[in-house]
C-alpha cells in the first residue's frame, strides 16, 4: 500500500506539472493571436494607446484558460504518461502488479480537480475580467451604439438620439420589464436625453412603454426640462434602431456572468418572459468541466501508455489527439443543438463528456485486460 500510494504521488505530480504547462503554453499561444488582432484594430484609431491592447489582452487571459483546459488536460496527460511510458517506469509498475486502474486513479482525480478549481474559482474570475474586456472592447474599439443591462428586473439601456444634435444619447431606465409573444413592454420608464457633452438636456418620465418596429412608444409621459416645471404631454415616442431580439442577444452573454450568479439570473430572464436557454447551457457546461477534464485524462491514458517496443507509438498518440478533437466537436454540435432548442441544456452539457468518459474506459479495458 505504500509503496501505491508513493507511485500514486509521483505520477500525479508529473501529471499536473505536465497539464499546468500545457495549459499556461496553449492560453499564451491563443492570447498572442488576440493581442496581435487587438493591436491590428487598435492601429486603426489614432486617439487609442496601444497599452489598450495590452489590458483587453491580459483580461482575456483567465477565459482562455477555461476554454483551452480541456485540450491542456488531454495534451497533457499524452505528454506524462507517454514520457513515463518511454522510461519504463510504468511498464515496472504493471509489472509489480499494480494495475493500470490503480495508478490512473490519483490522475484522474487531479483532472477532476483541476476542472472544479477552473469552475469556482477561474470562471467566476475569467466572467469579471471578460465582462471588462467586452466593456473596453465596445467604447474603444467597436464604439457600439449602446448598451443593455438587466438587473435585479431593472432594465437600463444607452442609445444614440436621433431627435437630439449630433452625438446625442439616451439612457432609458424602466424599473420593471416583460416580454410576451414578442411584445417587449417596460414600467416606470425614466428618459435622460443628454447631449454629446453629457450634459442633461430633458428627462422624461412614462408610466408604460413598448418597443415597436423602429421606435419605442411610451403613455402617460411628461418632460422635464432643467430650471422648468414638468409638462405632461401624453403619449410620445423615442426613435431607436433595437429590435426585440438585439434586445435580447445584448443582455449580459453568459461568459460574462460567474457560475455563482448564473441561477439568479436565469429565473430573472425566466420571470420577465426571455429565454434563458444560452444560461442555461453555459452554466451546465461548467458544472460538467470536472467530468470533461476528468474524461480527457482517462483519453490521454488510454492513447500513450502503449509500451514503446511494440510500435505504432506515434500513431497512437495522433489517434488520442484526433479523439480529443472529435469530443470538442461533438460538444459544439451538442451545444449548437441545445441553444437551439432541440436538446435539452442538460444533456447538451453533459451527454458529450459522459459518452467520451464511456468510450476511454472501454479503451482503457480493452488495454489493460484484453
Amino acid at each position: 500500500m505504500p509503496v501505491a500510494i508513493t507511485l500514486s504521488f509521483y505520477i500525479s505530480r508529473q501529471f499536473i506539472l505536465s497539464v499546468l504547462a500545457l495549459i499556461a503554453a496553449l492560453t499564451g499561444l491563443v492570447s498572442l493571436f488576440d493581442f496581435i488582432d487587438l493591436l491590428r484594430r487598435a492601429a486603426t484609431r489614432p486617439d487609442v494607446p496601444a497599452s489598450l491592447a495590452v489590458e483587453i489582452a491580459a483580461l482575456h487571459l483567465p477565459y482562455f484558460c477555461i476554454q483551452i483546459l480541456p485540450f491542456g488536460v488531454l495534451l497533457g496527460g499524452i505528454v506524462c504518461f507517454w514520457r513515463l511510458t518511454r522510461s519504463s517506469e510504468l511498464i515496472v509498475a504493471r509489472a509489480a502488479g499494480i494495475s493500470a486502474w490503480q495508478f490512473l486513479a490519483a490522475p484522474l482525480a487531479c483532472a477532476m480537480a483541476v476542472g472544479l478549481i477552473a469552475t469556482t474559482v477561474i470562471s467566476p474570475l475569467a466572467a469579471a475580467t471578460y465582462s471588462r474586456a467586452e466593456a473596453l472592447d465596445n467604447i474603444y474599439l467597436r464604439n457600439s451604439g449602446g448598451s443593455l443591462n438587466l438587473a435585479g428586473g431593472e432594465l437600463w439601456l444607452r442609445q444614440s438620439d436621433p431627435g437630439l444634435q449630433k452625438g446625442g444619447i439616451a439612457i432609458l431606465h424602466a424599473r420593471g420589464v416583460s416580454l410576451r409573444h414578442r411584445d417587449l413592454t417596460v414600467r416606470q420608464v425614466s428618459i435622460f436625453r443628454l447631449d454629446s457633452a453629457d450634459r442633461l438636456l430633458q428627462r422624461v418620465e412614462a408610466a408604460t412603454g413598448r418597443l415597436d418596429k423602429g421606435a419605442w412608444r411610451f403613455q402617460d409621459a411628461s418632460t422635464v426640462v432643467p430650471d422648468h416645471m414638468p409638462v405632461h404631454v401624453g403619449d410620445m415616442s423615442l426613435p431607436t434602431d433595437l429590435t426585440v431580439s438585439r434586445v435580447q442577444e445584448s443582455f449580459a452573454a453568459p461568459d460574462t456572468l460567474s457560475v455563482w450568479t448564473l441561477p439568479g439570473f436565469i429565473r430573472l430572464l425566466d420571470r420577465s418572459g426571455f429565454s434563458s436557454i444560452r444560461h442555461r447551457l453555459h452554466f451546465q457546461s461548467l458544472l460538467a468541466l470536472p467530468l470533461l477534464a476528468g474524461t480527457m485524462a482517462l483519453v490521454s491514458a488510454g492513447f500513450s501508455m502503449r509500451p514503446v517496443r511494440r510500435g505504432g507509438v506515434a500513431r497512437m498518440i495522433a489517434s488520442g489527439v484526433g479523439a480529443g478533437f472529435l469530443l470538442f466537436t461533438v460538444s459544439k454540435v451538442a451545444e449548437q443543438f441545445g441553444q437551439s432548442g432541440a436538446l435539452p441544456p442538460i444533456m447538451a452539457a453533459w451527454a458529450p463528456a459522459a459518452a467520451g468518459l464511456l468510450l476511454a474506459i472501454a479503451l482503457l479495458l480493452h488495454l489493460e485486460d484484453g
